[in-house]
């Protein structure tokens, strides 16, 4: 079994973050994508735009007919959602001769020198490295990196965000995910 955690605010998860798994799995023969929305992201300053609950839902309806995908629910109630934590309650349940991989977009990456015990982190897992534009990393000492160069994500949650509060119903939202939203009445806008 080849597992992936793919964690993230995801708020709102869009068809980016899709692509990315998708591509991952296909190059990395993944069995299967974790997908971990973070309870409490670590990030200064950052407050998720939607409670836990929904960002849940949305992550749950994006991966409907995605066999290879599942949503945890790992990091809920967690006053800090720490990678190295959630990355430990995984391995916990996998043998240890499973590899456990780690999918990230390279902003993300060249920040974790910066991460609660990034150095455990480094020793848990291979990461698996979504190209941004943009965005050039080094890879820690010690760090095992596959990479996703042919992908390159332009979408961000915050421009989707801005645009959903703006009444837009932005195409890089699945159909569903943006129902999700209006019906909830997330991020402002009217619909």
């Amino acid at each position: 079994m080849r597992l992936a955690i793919f964690g993230g605010t995801f708020d709102p998860v869009h068809r980016g973050h899709l692509e990315v798994a998708r591509e991952a799995a296909t190059k990395v023969s993944l069995d299967r994508v974790l997908f971990v929305p973070a309870s409490h992201p670590p990030h200064k300053g950052y407050r998720a735009h939607a409670p836990y609950g929904d960002r849940v839902r949305m992550l749950e309806l994006a991966c409907e007919g995605e066999p290879r995908f599942e949503v945890s629910r790992l990091e809920e109630g967690e006053p800090v959602s720490y990678s190295v934590h959630t990355i430990e309650k995984v391995r916990s349940t996998l043998a240890p001769s499973q590899e456990l991989f780690f999918l990230i977009g390279a902003d993300a990456f060249a920040e974790l020198p910066t991460w609660h015990r990034w150095r455990d982190v480094v020793k848990l897992v291979t990461f698996i490295v979504a190209s941004r534009p943009g965005h050039v990393y080094t890879v820690p000492e010690g760090a095992r990196v596959i990479e996703l160069p042919t992908l390159a994500l332009t979408v961000s949650s915050s421009e989707l965000r801005r645009r959903l509060a703006a009444g837009e119903s932005p195409p890089e939202i699945p159909p569903k995910v943006l129902e999700y939203i209006r019906s909830r009445g997330l991020y402002g806008g009217t619909g």
